[in-house]
């Protein structure tokens, strides 16, 4: 036979037929609880988590747990490659396959190649000067704040 039990809404233990009292708050919830303590507590309106013989507080603080619960899973991390902003995945995996000497000849085929060019502008930059008339810009005097004031410099 089963008997109907309650649960004591301050210390969740049970509730068996003709124990404790029913409380009915302001809103109409009724409120069983299960002891004179438990009733004084609640019309003191103490929280459950802070008195150390409520299921509550020993929930919290992880008490009486360590029989019914087994060994916690973990679960094994994935690694994923994902493509970056001017990179494809295929890019990133045919580069990461390549041997180091070959990256370093290509960059070094670049570099040359950067400084080719460099040269070239450079050079093509000389022909379109002819001496110091060419040039646009023209330096202006060096004023200072004793000069702007009027007084003379040393």
């Amino acid at each position: 036979m089963v008997i109907a039990t309650e649960l004591c809404a301050l210390s969740e233990h049970r509730i068996y037929p003709g124990n404790g009292k029913l409380f009915i708050r302001r809103d109409g919830k009724p409120v069983f609880l299960g002891s004179s303590k438990a009733y004084s507590l609640t019309l003191q309106r103490k929280k459950p988590s802070k008195l150390v013989w409520t299921q509550v507080w020993r929930r919290l603080n992880k008490k009486g747990i360590s029989e019914t619960t087994s060994k916690k899973r973990t679960r094994k991390t994935v690694k994923v490659q994902r493509a970056i902003v001017g990179a494809s995945l295929e890019d990133i995996k045919k580069k990461a396959s390549q041997k180091s000497d070959f990256r370093s000849a290509q960059r070094a085929a670049a570099l040359k190649e950067s400084k080719a060019k460099a040269k070239a502008a450079k050079a093509t930059a000389k022909k379109t000067k002819k001496g110091p008339a060419a040039s646009t810009h023209v330096k202006a005097p060096k004023f200072t704040k004793r000069a702007n004031k009027g007084v003379t410099q040393r």
